[in-house]
């Protein structure tokens, strides 16, 4: 079994795989200082709960492979010491033992996020042709990936990074004494009549705004036809709204650390 964990700055997600499907899903907020024996704790709770609702005995030690992707460089260590020490397995980590196999065309590659490369082979499994990804999550990127010769192949060409939705929602709470803390939801209504409203359109209809503006300059310049994907823990919240938007996959992560790591063992 595969234990993977992919962590953005605002939550972590750990999925275990079986080797035929994804079993289980969690989640838990990012905390840099979280240590490993802390994240065992936590973990073998879960274990427990699935096993007793399943029937199905699922413990740490039944992992034979784990696989990390993260954007805080300090939650690493004790990320890859919960895999030595508690499944008793030496982790794939991206960026550092972990062979992607695709291009990364941009002059730094270095500076390409762990996330936004995972996705980008994520995507290349699924789906044909040029593709636009569009990742909302504590920012909102948007990175172009160009098919390669064969299935699963292509390069990762670079794109635009933007403030997510909830910081927004953040900034506008922290820097306007008169405005509440709101939630992120599709209003009735574009002209808000009171204040409520008003940010919930604004926060919305402005994101919207900004997604299908930035994929129409993209598709121009990138002058070729593209497959525009979103993901994220809020693009679903975009769906029937974005114009641009043509498929909504909540599982291209996941999928692209299945691959990576597939690729790594069938060298």
């Amino acid at each position: 079994m595969l234990l993977a964990i992919e962590q953005g700055n605002t939550n972590t997600l750990f999925a275990v795989h079986d080797g035929n499907e994804w079993i289980a899903q969690w989640r838990t907020a990012t905390e840099a200082t979280r240590t490993a024996d802390e994240y065992a704790v936590w973990l073998h709770q879960l274990f427990e709960l699935m096993s007793a609702k399943t029937g199905n005995r699922l413990a740490m030690t039944d992992m034979d492979g784990c696989i990390i992707s993260s954007v805080v460089p300090q939650s690493i260590f004790n990320l890859r010491n919960l895999s030595r020490r508690y499944l008793e397995v030496e982790p794939l980590v991206i960026g550092e033992n972990a062979e992607l196999g695709i291009e990364v065309r941009i002059p730094k590659p270095s500076e390409a996020g762990a996330d936004r490369l995972v996705n980008a082979i994520g995507a290349l499994t699924a789906y044909s042709g040029d593709l636009l990804l569009i990742d909302s999550g504590t920012a909102t990127t948007f990175d172009i990936v160009s098919a390669g010769d064969t299935p699963g192949a292509g390069a990762f060409e670079g794109g635009v990074i933007a403030p997510g939705i909830n910081l927004s929602v953040q900034a506008l709470h922290e820097a306007a004494a008169k405005l509440p803390r709101i939630a992120i939801q599709r209003p009735s209504v574009v002209i808000g009549r009171d204040t409520v409203t008003s940010m919930q359109s604004g926060v919305f209809w402005g994101y919207v705004g900004l997604i299908d503006g930035l994929v129409t300059r993209i598709k121009a310049e990138w002058g070729r036809p593209m497959t525009v994907v979103g993901t994220g823990g809020v693009a679903s919240l975009f769906e029937g709204a974005s114009t641009t938007i043509d498929r909504f996959d909540p599982d291209l992560t996941i999928r692209g650390l299945l691959e990576i790591w597939r690729r790594n063992n069938l060298r």
